[in-house]
């Protein structure tokens, strides 16, 4: 009897199904690379070739394809610092703004640690989590006052700064100072479980991330520490993206056991709510020769969430009348999207409308655009033409989505 060829197990068919419906879609008409065999079991150590190759096929890679960002400019590891912290959960379209803002007013770590607070909390308005620019001005008060102004040149010291956790203190440790210590982020993390084939669900949260950890550390370049993380992060960033990853263009598809999305732990749902803030906008008064004031009321030191900042004034009701409805907005604050409705609402009207609260100021529009905002009243008072040159916040939809 003539032997039957054999059959491509359904799983894999789909699997190379998917591959090529990607390269269709992608318009990319190469083959994805043939990969490395490899009998490596998956917590055993890289080869000592195959992690040669690993590392020179990267940094090659880097070197041609990375993004001319202002903070790669730097050796300064303040300035990295900066950057790396304004990163964090922030998109670096809008981080690239307020960075050049930021080191123009705080050129120096001393300049930051004699500033005001509520100066800080101004310049970062629009990044959003604010304890990140708490915690940054803390820590450059302590380096200026215990440590004569000097950071620490190790990732273990590091971390004993307010606000500087591992990840921050490797970057900072590797990029500035040449320390061979991996960086782990979410970019690094993505990339080495497609590499190693690790899904989630396979093994506890812990035990993942363990091994993701001990694979980074044995792959950093020691020659090239600082160079070899920001590739890493390059390449979860700009390639081996969360969804449709351009495996045909990655320095590392040969020796991915993945070339693909790979399984991920679910996320967590977003929440919705609905708001109404006022809008109360009048003529200037107590000796201002001319221009408006709008009404601005700051959150109480006990809020859990952007205390100390000034934001518009809350209504009593979310329902709006048509004829008082100035805009309607979506703003997304960590896991929630509120639904904001905001409403003209004259000065006579203020008590009766809004929830009483602490501290409120009638404030100059010049001002305004100066103060420590909430990135949502900055949204708005930007959206109604009341402020000028104001950042658009970096951790909501774009403009043509959030408006409706």
């Amino acid at each position: 009897m003539k032997a039957q060829p054999k059959r491509m197990p359904k799983t894999q068919l789909n699997r190379e199904k998917s591959r090529a419906e990607m390269a269709s879609k992608n318009g990319q008409r190469r083959s994805l690379p043939i990969r490395a065999r490899s009998d490596r079991k998956q917590d055993e150590a890289v080869p000592d070739a195959a992690r040669t190759s690993l590392r020179s096929g990267l940094l090659t890679w880097y070197v041609r394809n990375r993004r001319d960002l202002p903070w790669r400019r730097s050796a300064d590891p303040y300035a990295i610092w900066v950057s790396e912290i304004m990163l964090q959960q922030t998109r670096v379209a809008v981080v690239v703004e307020h960075y050049q803002a930021f080191l123009t007013r705080f050129p120096t770590l001393l300049s930051l640690a004699l500033a005001g607070e509520e100066e800080v909390l101004a310049l970062w308005s629009g990044l959003g989590y604010y304890r990140r620019a708490r915690m940054l001005h803390k820590a450059a008060q302590f380096v200026a006052g215990q440590l004569k102004g000097n950071l620490p040149r190790n990732a273990a010291a590091l971390r004993s700064l307010p606000g500087i956790g591992a990840y921050t203190a490797a970057a900072i440790a590797s990029i500035a100072h040449g320390e061979a210590v991996a960086v782990v982020d979410g970019n690094v993390e993505r990339v080495l479980c497609r590499l190693e084939g690790w899904e989630a669900g396979t093994a506890g949260h812990a035990a993942l991330r363990q091994r993701i950890e001990s694979r980074a550390a044995e792959l950093v370049d020691p020659k090239q520490p600082g160079d070899f993380n920001q590739a890493m992060m390059e390449l979860g960033a700009t390639v081996c993206l969360p969804r449709n990853p351009q495996c045909l263009v990655c320095p590392w598809a040969a020796g991915c056991k993945t070339q693909g999305e790979h399984k991920t732990a679910p996320r967590a749902k977003m929440t919705s709510r609905e708001v109404a803030y006022a809008l109360a906008v009048r003529a200037a008064r107590h000796g201002v020769k001319a221009g408006r004031e709008v009404l601005l009321e700051k959150r109480a030191a006990s809020h859990t969430v952007m205390p100390g900042l000034w934001e518009l004034p809350a209504l009593k009701e979310t329902a709006v009348p048509d004829d008082a409805l100035r805009m309607t907005v979506r703003h997304a604050i960590m896991q929630v999207n509120y639904y904001v409705r905001i409403r003209i609402v004259f000065e006579d009207d203020l008590d009766a409308l809004t929830v009483p609260g602490e501290e409120r100021r009638w404030v100059p529009l010049a001002e305004a655009a100066g103060m420590a905002l909430t990135g949502l009243s900055r949204k708005v008072l930007t959206r109604a033409h009341l402020l000028t040159g104001a950042p658009r916040d970096a951790i909501t939809q774009k403009a043509d989505d959030d408006v409706f």
